[in-house]
C-alpha cells in the first residue's frame, strides 16, 4: 500500500510538471508531511467525488494508467507494477520503470515495445465535447450537431460514461487506445458501460 501511494503521488507530480524532483520527494520527511502530500496528490484521480458521493473511481490498473505521463495501457502497466512491487527497491514505480532499476525489465507477457506503443487517449474539456450526447424526446443526439446517434455495427464496441455533472459521453472502443478512462481523463464517473444505438434509440445497454 505504501508503494502504491508513493507511485500515485509521484505520478501526479510528474504529470503536472511539479517542480519537486524525485530525489526531493524521497528525502526523509516527517510522516505527517509525507502522508499529507501523498493523500493530496492521490485524491486528484477521483476528481468529481465531491459533486456526487455515488461516483465511481478507477481501479488500480486504471489509476496507474491515469497518472502515467504517457497514459500507457493500464493492463500492461499493471504487469510491470507487480514486478516492481515484488522488488526490494525504494524507487517509486514510474522512476523504477523508466529510469531506475527496472528500466531493463522486459516481460514476456508484455514486451517493452508493446508497453510503450499502447497509450490510451485522454481528452481535455474541449476534446471531449465531440463525444458528448444528450437525450431529447427519448432519442440520443450529438450535443453539437443534434443528429441522432446511429451505430452501424451490431457488436457492442461502443462505450459510454456519465460524468458526475451528469453529462453523457459515447465513443467506439479501441483496445489499448480508446477506453472509458479516455473521456474524463481519469475523473470519477457516475456510471459506465457499453451500448448499442439505432437512429437515436437505445437498443442494448450493458452499463
Amino acid at each position: 500500500m505504501v508503494k502504491l501511494k508513493v507511485a500515485i503521488a509521484m505520478g501526479f507530480a510528474l504529470r503536472n510538471n511539479n517542480t519537486v524532483s524525485c530525489d526531493d520527494f524521497l528525502k526523509p520527511k516527517t510522516p505527517a508531511l509525507r502522508w499529507k502530500r501523498i493523500i493530496m496528490n492521490a485524491s486528484k484521480v477521483g476528481k468529481g467525488l465531491s459533486i456526487d458521493t455515488k461516483a465511481h473511481i478507477l481501479v488500480l490498473k486504471n489509476w496507474i494508467e491515469a497518472i502515467d505521463q504517457r497514459h500507457r495501457y493500464g493492463n500492461n502497466l499493471q504487469l510491470y507494477y507487480k514486478e516492481w512491487f515484488k522488488s526490494s527497491t525504494n524507487q517509486h514505480f514510474f522512476f523504477w520503470l523508466d529510469y531506475g532499476d527496472g528500466k531493463e525489465v522486459d516481460l514476456e507477457e508484455c514486451p517493452r515495445s508493446k508497453l510503450d506503443q499502447q497509450c490510451v487517449k485522454y481528452f481535455g474539456p474541449q476534446e471531449r465535447e465531440y463525444y458528448e450526447y444528450v437525450v431529447v424526446d427519448g432519442k440520443i443526439l450529438c450535443n453539437i450537431s443534434r443528429i441522432p446517434l446511429h451505430h452501424e455495427s451490431p457488436r457492442l464496441r461502443y462505450i459510454f460514461v456519465v460524468s458526475t455533472s451528469k453529462k453523457l459521453y459515447i465513443g467506439e472502443k479501441e483496445k489499448g487506445i480508446f477506453h472509458h478512462s479516455s473521456f474524463l481523463a481519469g475523473e470519477a464517473t457516475l456510471t459506465a458501460g457499453r451500448l448499442l444505438v439505432e437512429d437515436g434509440v437505445l437498443k442494448v445497454n450493458s452499463g
